[in-house]
């Protein structure tokens, strides 16, 4: 079964997460998205990123992941950012539409977007990597402090605060708060509507808006990636990620 479905919409493609019900992020959902961003990129003039109703992504597949040797997640972990940044840096308008919850590496997903649009009712977006035992990655942080104040950030980083569709609203990490069965039909219009100004014009101004983030990142990824594996397989943290494979 595909881990990643392609739809089309005109000159836009949504990506949905197929994964299961968690969509959770490991080695074969990320060269499924990978190539599938790549073909977006090539054929479409805009892009919604999609889940399905219970998550939009939970997250990374822990369970897969604590198998790996360092070298092994090293490599995971480049890759992944290496998808972040090909997602973010897509010269075409992008949404992700959160009719489910957006956690952890599943909020870095959303946070690629240049629109995020949130079911209402029990759905949350949060960066709780800090609760599990691992930094908030500097690329995610990068990315979240480019749309909220500093002491949203704060709370979502250090606290590992959940948000729901009204904070999310409030602190500006949600563009629109829909029904449940309106949040991808929303992030389509949208995206359609941008789709359909000038193209290069458009690409242009994007990445005068996200030129920075790439280069800050990219400067000291390696060192940092280092770190975050230091974290990840300290015998603590090892505890508290397997601990936290029960909810998978």
């Amino acid at each position: 079964m595909p881990k990643v479905v392609r739809e089309e919409h005109g000159p836009v493609a949504l990506l949905r997460l197929t994964h299961g019900v968690t969509n959770a992020i490991g080695a074969g959902l990320l060269v499924e998205l990978d190539a599938a961003v790549r073909e977006v990129r090539e054929r479409y003039q805009g892009l919604v990123l999609a889940g399905n109703t219970k998550f939009f992504s939970i997250g990374f597949n822990l369970p897969e992941l604590l198998t790996l040797d360092r070298d092994e997640m090293f490599d995971f972990w480049n890759r992944f950012e290496d998808l972040v940044l090909a997602l973010y840096t897509l010269p075409i308008p992008t949404a992700g539409a959160l009719a489910g919850h957006a956690i952890a590496g599943g909020a870095i997903l959303a946070l690629t977007c240049d629109y995020r649009f949130m079911a209402e009712g029990r759905r949350r977006i949060a960066l709780n990597e800090v609760t599990i035992g691992v930094p908030v990655p500097y690329l995610a942080h990068l990315l979240l402090r480019q749309i909220v104040a500093d002491r949203v950030a704060v709370e979502m980083e250090l606290g590992s605060r959940f948000l729901g569709p009204e904070d999310a609203k409030a602190a500006g990490l949600a563009d629109e708060i829909c029904a449940e069965e309106a949040v991808e039909t929303r992030a389509l219009e949208r995206i359609c509507e941008l789709a359909a100004m000038p193209g290069p014009a458009f690409a242009a101004t994007k990445q005068h808006r996200n030129r920075q983030i790439p280069l800050q990142s990219m400067a000291i990824r390696q060192d940092l990636n280092r770190a975050f594996l230091d974290c990840w397989f300290l015998p603590a943290t090892q505890a508290l990620l397997r601990e936290a494979t029960r909810k998978f």
